[in-house]
């Protein structure tokens, strides 16, 4: 019997997982348990989780392909592992509600955040569950948005200005842009596993709703980035050093709040690729 305990959060999203050493190798009924949690509570976090970049590469990878990101830094000897820290780079692009990589043609599955350095107060993650906001649309609305697409762009939280301000950034910039040009996915997600609805527009990538004109994608998006960040969507973690989150990028939405300059925070990140959106 497995000793893996889960606490849930709150009623939209978010458990605390315990009883499990993800710096070591799962075995499979932890594998299943964590995934299963994962569809079930969207957001999981782990305690006191010491990990080094490749025990986190290893849990990650248990669930999928690991992506490696074309502009954020990442650790040299495990390049799946990329670096948010805010001494080396500009990553205001995390404080605004977004879902991980969706300029990608098959997003993310899911991603393992690793607290490293913390600032003395501040610096807490927000989660939101497209679940949840999705189901709480009217009946009509869901209705309208149900088969129509939107264009994600990878420019729109990574833009030239901020991040083509040397020659070799710009050089990197221009080949993750030529890689990455603007694509659809549909406004609402069925989750590959659950079959659950789910918002699949965000702040951070998303910039039109393409059957509709200007002005109606204008009011449609803002009423749907503003409706799928409500308070009883969304849940608030508080980082300890060597904290670890967990979460599902198929259904959630994320918000990484920069409120404790200058104090400096280190995050590692190893991203889970998924499927193509339907």
């Amino acid at each position: 019997m497995s000793s893996l305990s889960i606490t849930p959060l709150s009623t939209a999203l978010g458990a605390q997982i315990s009883g499990v050493d993800i710096s070591q190798p799962l075995n499979l009924e932890q594998h299943d348990a964590i995934e299963q949690a994962l569809l079930k509570h969207q957001v999981l976090f782990f305690r006191e989780q010491p990990i080094n970049p490749q025990q986190q590469a290893r849990f990650a990878a248990n669930f999928g392909d690991l992506h490696i990101h074309p502009i954020y830094p990442n650790v040299p000897e495990q390049p799946e592992v990329l670096i948010l820290d805010t001494a080396e780079t500009d990553v205001r692009d995390n404080a605004v509600w977004h879902t991980d990589v969706t300029f990608l043609p098959t997003p993310a599955l899911g991603a393992v955040l690793s607290a490293k350095l913390l600032p003395e107060f501040g610096g807490d993650t927000l989660w939101a569950s497209g679940i949840a906001a999705y189901e709480a649309l009217s009946v009509p609305l869901q209705n309208l948005l149900q088969g129509l697409t939107a264009t994600h762009d990878f420019i729109k939280s990574f833009p030239l200005e901020r991040f083509g301000t040397t020659p070799e950034a710009l050089a990197q910039w221009e080949a993750a842009r030529k890689k990455n040009p603007p694509l659809s996915h549909p406004v609402i997600r069925t989750h590959p596993v659950s079959g659950r609805r789910s918002l699949f527009v965000n702040e951070g990538f998303t910039t039109r709703i393409n059957e509709l004109s200007d002005t109606e994608s204008e009011a449609i998006l803002k009423l749907l980035f503003a409706h799928a960040t409500r308070p009883e969507f969304t849940i608030r973690w508080r980082w300890q050093e060597s904290d670890v989150a967990f979460w599902d990028n198929r259904v959630t939405q994320h918000f990484a709040v920069d409120d404790y300059r200058p104090a400096r925070r280190v995050m590692h990140r190893a991203t889970v690729l998924g499927d193509v959106p339907f």
